[in-house]
């Protein structure tokens, strides 16, 4: 499945015009064939197979499944750590699904943007500002960062998950940066995003 480098190519063209059989091949594969906007993310997942199943499977487990810290979230963290990190396509990925879950785009942004005067509860700012200290200072994380979010009132089990969605996400930011995965258009975000937010990252 070779086609031409365009405006929107990632940097490794081998890996962009080399899918592999599997699920993300046939998703390349329609998207093409009806001149639909897809998630260049998908062409990095078509090209190992193996990884990508590892990889979607630990994120639907991490972000999805059943967990006292909810999925909007847990979708929030992902975006708000991609906004720290400067990674456009996973921060309007993933503030998508977190807007479809909370039903509020602009509460969203607004926390990208500027957490403290947002409307969410201050103890999921508590938690944001966390997540944020881990993305950008992880080492200097100490038993005061955790006690300050017992007194916010989330058990060792939300911390659990939502370390585990910040540090997936920092590995996510860095992959697809790096490889040169540019944003789509804010209707294929939505579009994309329904799907992710109702379904999870199983395929």
């Amino acid at each position: 499945m070779n086609t031409p480098q365009t405006a929107q190519s990632m940097f490794l063209a081998e890996v962009e015009n080399n899918p592999q059989p599997g699920p993300y091949y046939d998703l390349i594969s329609a998207a093409r064939s009806s001149g639909t906007e897809y998630w260049r993310i998908w062409n990095l997942l078509a090209f190992r197979p193996k990884i990508a199943d590892a990889l979607c499977r630990l994120s639907h487990e991490v972000m999805f499944e059943e967990a006292p810290i909810s999925v909007a979230l847990r979708e929030l963290i992902a975006a708000y750590t991609s906004s720290l990190n400067h990674c456009e396509f996973c921060m309007k990925a993933h503030a998508a699904v977190a807007a479809h879950l909370y039903k509020d785009e602009a509460l969203v942004w607004s926390a990208i943007h500027n957490l403290e005067t947002c409307a969410l509860p201050e103890k999921d700012k508590a938690m944001l500002r966390f997540t944020g200290k881990v993305t950008l200072s992880s080492g200097s994380i100490d038993e005061a960062d955790i006690a300050a979010l017992h007194a916010a009132s989330w058990d060792d089990t939300s911390i659990f998950y939502a370390i585990a969605a910040c540090a997936l996400f920092n590995f996510y930011n860095r992959y697809v940066s790096a490889n040169g995965v540019k944003p789509v258009s804010d209707q294929a975000f939505r579009r994309l995003a329904a799907r992710m937010a109702e379904k999870g990252y199983a395929r």
